[in-house]
């Protein structure tokens, strides 16, 4: 007898049958391909959703780091730098500090590119009478912002430079002496041109004129000095705080530093804040996608044994209901001599090509609705990971090994029938 034969005239004689099995196969391998898959796509659309939202908020914290960089810049210098000599009770007395020092230091420390200094801006000043008005002013001569080595160009400095045969006043002064921005005034002797009335600081320098630096070393006779450094320190974490003193005083020992420590620790505060923000975000929005997750694997575990129990309880069923059909065609085939063995790989075949043929249209129908769901880009690498990659291979045998054995029972009492009893009964 032709194994193959027999059940290729099987299958064409009952075709709804073999049919049936398919689907009941199908089902089973299709149910666990199909939650394989939503479970994988569900993690690449959260690594997905994660990098996107990282990537935004990486974009968002560069746009904070330039506000906080404009706000730092409205609040003004953080830093100041003396000479060591000056004594700290006649600096909050006099208003100004009375130590000179060389303006080289400021190019000195500028060459430097300290990574924690910004806006280098030497001065000079001390309080003078204002000849021409009768007011005690804060003289204050300032040069241009420096430059900094490996620093990006065109940021607008804090304190901008005085053109030649230009002032700027402090609020209270200005509105002393009743000028406002574009009249001219007699400073020493000279004519200016009021470039600027800067807006109210409640400090000294409401009370200040600033003028150019060379021009007021020679007011004060004071050539090559300056008394002062102003700088923006730019920390981006709290415990930096403190290590400025150290990088200054290493390029300039003869000097002392003092940090306006409310300014810079509010920034590195804000700084921390906005982080702590962006990754407390980050993850409650994968916590939220886990615990998704978490009821989609709940629910998919409560699924496939359903699935894969009905499609076995219905394999069983037909294949029990097959061999009751058959009884009379098994009884005559025993009686010309097929022995059992034969019968039992005859509905054992049958049953691993219905397992094959439901197995291989489940993984398809599992794989198309894993991949539409998750729309990963049309690749084989990303299909074969949405399919569990070598784990397929084991559900794709689960069709045949689950039809084998919801057909044994049948196939086994169909084979062991006694030929004689089924024809007597015929």
């Amino acid at each position: 007898m032709n194994l193959w034969r027999v059940m290729a005239g099987e299958i064409g004689y009952r075709k709804m049958t073999f049919v049936l099995g398919c689907v009941s196969a199908a089902v089973a391998v299709g149910a666990i391909t199909c939650s394989t898959a939503l479970l994988r796509g569900h993690d690449l659309r959260t690594e997905k959703l994660i990098e996107i939202k990282e990537a935004k908020t990486r974009a968002e914290m560069a746009k904070m780091e330039d506000d906080y960089r404009v706000i730092m810049k409205r609040m003004g210098y953080n830093v100041m730098i003396l000479h060591k000599d000056q004594d700290v009770a006649e600096l909050h007395t006099l208003g100004y500090p009375s130590v000179t020092m060389p303006e080289a230091y400021a190019e000195n420390l500028a060459a430097a590119g300290l990574p924690t200094l910004n806006h280098l801006l030497p001065i000079l000043q001390k309080r003078v009478l204002w000849p021409e008005t009768g007011e005690k002013i804060l003289l204050t001569g300032v040069r241009g912002q420096m430059q900094l080595p490996g620093r990006k160009g065109g940021r607008a400095p804090i304190m901008a430079p005085i053109p030649d045969g230009h002032v700027a006043l402090g609020n209270a002064i200005a509105a002393r002496v009743d000028v406002t921005a574009g009249e001219k005034i007699t400073l020493m002797g000279e004519v200016f041109k009021v470039e600027r009335v800067e807006a109210a600081r409640g400090t000294g320098d409401d009370m200040a004129v600033w003028v150019g630096l060379a021009k007021t070393q020679g007011w004060l006779r004071e050539p090559g000095r300056i008394n002062g450094i102003l700088a923006l320190e730019c920390v981006c974490h709290a415990e930096a705080l403190g290590q400025i003193v150290e990088q200054v005083t290493g390029v300039l020992p003869d000097t002392q530093v003092f940090e306006f420590t409310s300014k810079v620790q509010g920034r590195a505060e804000a700084r921390k804040r906005a982080t702590e923000t962006r990754q407390t975000a980050l993850q409650a929005e994968l916590e939220q996608r886990l615990s998704l997750r978490g009821e989609r694997q709940r629910l998919m575990a409560a699924v496939q044994p359903l699935a894969v129990a009905g499609a076995g309880l219905w394999m069983l069923l037909l294949a029990y209901g097959n061999t009751r059909e058959r009884r009379s065609e098994i009884g005559m085939l025993r009686a010309i001599g097929v022995r059992e063995k034969q019968i039992l790989a005859m509905f054992l075949g049958k049953a691993a090509l219905m397992g094959l043929a439901g197995g291989v249209a489940g993984i398809a129908i599992g794989l198309a609705v894993g991949f539409l769901a998750s729309g990963v880009a049309a690749a084989w690498r990303e299909i074969w990971w949405l399919a569990g990659g070598g784990t397929i291979l084991l559900v794709f045998m689960m069709g045949p090994l689950l039809g084998c054995l919801a057909t044994l029972w049948p196939a086994v009492r169909a084979a062991r029938q006694d030929p004689a009893d089924v024809l007597g009964e015929e």
